[in-house]
């Protein structure tokens, strides 16, 4: 049984989705909500295997959401539902580690299979969307910081943040001190424009391999 919580803040389209979502009785949903705050609140507790967003709300935005709930609990899974086709949007869901990122026009069928899609640690991010994201990222293109303005040793610290390694595990690695290691995370992340990281271990797993492919 797959479980999944729901973020929509019209009550019409969560009953809707509702019916849809266990219609084949293979997927329950276990919580639901209208409030971005609420659901930062509700879903760790509930811990679903997926998390249906809508990525604009009144209080806040699923992907903002997504990314707090994920830096809480990572198995959750974001899936980001959107009505408009925004780079910008896109940008940020892949920034929060969200698993998929899908219009409101898609039909009912290919929703329920896109979360069982994601329930199974599958990405539902187009390729060709991704790779765009990616260039800006590595170019530079209105992105906060690129890869490249990090130090060898800043590198070198993010590839064992994506591995998922702690900063003792990391010192210990690496020679240093932990607070070293401490203060090198903190440099990094100031650099990526990020907050937390859980957002630079997703960001490294996404660039990484691209950089070391090229």
């Amino acid at each position: 049984m797959i479980r999944v919580f729901l973020l929509d803040d019209h009550e019409v389209v969560r009953r809707g989705l509702v019916d849809l979502l266990q219609a084949d009785g293979d997927i329950e949903v276990v919580g639901e909500s209208g409030s971005a705050q609420e659901a930062t609140r509700r879903i760790p507790a509930l811990r679903p295997d997926v998390a249906v967003l809508d990525a604009r709300l009144p209080d806040g935005n699923g992907i903002d959401v997504c990314r707090d709930v994920r830096a809480i609990d990572s198995s959750i899974k974001g899936l980001i539902l959107t009505s408009y086709e925004d780079d910008e949007a896109l940008f940020a869901a892949i920034m929060a580690g969200a698993s998929g990122y899908v219009l409101k026009q898609i039909r009912g069928t290919d929703l329920v299979d896109a979360v069982r899609q994601v329930a199974d640690g599958k990405s539902l991010l187009d390729p060709a969307v991704t790779q765009r994201v990616l260039e800006r990222i590595r170019n530079g293109v209105e992105a906060p910081r690129e890869l490249a303005g990090l130090t060898d040793q800043e590198r070198r610290i993010l590839e064992f943040i994506a591995e998922g390694l702690t900063n003792r595990e990391i010192a210990s690695r690496m020679f240093l001190a932990e607070k070293t290691v401490k203060n090198y995370v903190s440099s990094l992340l100031a650099k990526l424009g990020l907050e937390r990281r859980t957002q630079a271990a997703v960001l490294a797993t996404r660039l990484l391999g691209e950089h070391k492919s090229n």
